[in-house]
């Protein structure tokens, strides 16, 4: 059986519905990015959102990922840092419980949580605190944690940490893995883009990347970025919002289209995605399959609230994947 790593930021998302975008404004967080806070800017957020509708689900972009592949019978496992905590026990929980082996360094700090604001027209802002997450480094990672896994999926968040990536990207190609990474965020693109593209020439088979995260790696539009990002490495997907997405693979191109849904919040649709793609590649599949499975995941979380989608929800995936 095929078995997927994931490695990322071990978060839990306080997912924040806001009535207007004001807020975002007041809190100094550029609407659709994510944004690094301190302590101090994570308990005066707690203060402003008084009164709002607030919930909780463990989160990060590489989990999210890990937790859809695990939801549809992939073998995983997650390397990530959290605190001794309840936020911490909470994530953890959440893994056990979805039959994902933890690979967890536990510290002495605040487990970290990202503050998930989501505007009236489903965009979502970012202001995350790292905290225990922001310790996992170089020092973590070892051979015997790669050895058993087929794919390494991470997240382009942890960019910022090159002396991890790199140690990351080295020890899966070392132990025969295929790399699959997230871009993540147009900001984190546009901040470590000589790194990255170094990282993708050397290392990485697999690339998501949305439009934004695209052009700020590329400074092209979509279609041309593809072109550009697909002679790095062996696989580039470009995804286009209400477009679908665009899939290139040597000579081989394709654009896959969504699902009609109604959208509630776009929390974690690249990262279901990318659960939908490699769990395809995981089965041998070819990219059409590839691209319409994850289409249908990213489809099904945007129709709630958060990364999550619901027990029915996955019953009702599990029979349309009969029919591909």
């Amino acid at each position: 059986m095929t078995k997927v790593l994931g490695i990322g930021n071990a978060l839990v998302d306080l997912l924040i519905q806001i009535e207007d975008d004001k807020l975002l404004d007041d809190l100094k967080l550029p609407k659709g990015s994510m944004q690094l806070v301190d302590a101090n800017t994570k308990d005066h957020i707690a203060r402003m959102i008084t009164g709002l509708n607030t919930s909780m689900a463990s989160g990060g972009s590489a989990a999210n990922t890990i937790h859809g592949l695990a939801r549809l019978g992939t073998a995983t496992a997650f390397i990530g840092t959290v605190g001794k905590d309840e936020i911490g026990d909470y994530f953890i929980n959440d893994l056990e419980n979805s039959n994902i082996k933890p690979l967890l360094n536990i510290s002495e700090n605040p487990s970290g949580l990202a503050s998930t604001f989501i505007s009236k027209d489903s965009e979502r802002t970012f202001g995350t605190f790292l905290g225990a997450a922001l310790e996992l480094n170089a020092g973590h990672l070892s051979d015997v944690q790669f050895k058993p896994y087929d794919y390494l999926h991470i997240e382009g968040y942890l960019v910022q940490n090159h002396e991890l990536i790199e140690k990351a990207l080295k020890l899966a190609k070392a132990n025969g893995l295929k790399v699959s990474l997230d871009l993540a965020s147009y900001n984190v693109v546009e901040d470590n883009l000589d790194f990255l593209k170094e990282m993708l020439a050397k290392y990485v088979d697999i690339v998501f990347a949305n439009e934004e995260e695209a052009k700020a790696f590329t400074g092209k539009e979509p279609e041309d970025a593809l072109e550009e990002i697909s002679g790095m490495v062996e696989i580039a997907v470009v995804k286009v919002g209400k477009e679908g997405s665009f899939i290139k693979s040597g000579n081989e191109k394709l654009k896959v289209g969504i699902i009609d849904t109604t959208v509630v919040d776009t929390t974690g649709a690249g990262d279901l995605y990318a659960s939908g793609f490699l769990h395809g590649l995981a089965q041998n599949k070819g990219f059409e399959y590839c691209g319409k499975l994850g289409a249908l995941l990213a489809g099904t979380v945007i129709q709630n609230i958060g990364a999550k989608i619901s027990e029915e929800n996955w019953d009702i995936i599990i029979k349309k994947i009969e029919d591909f």
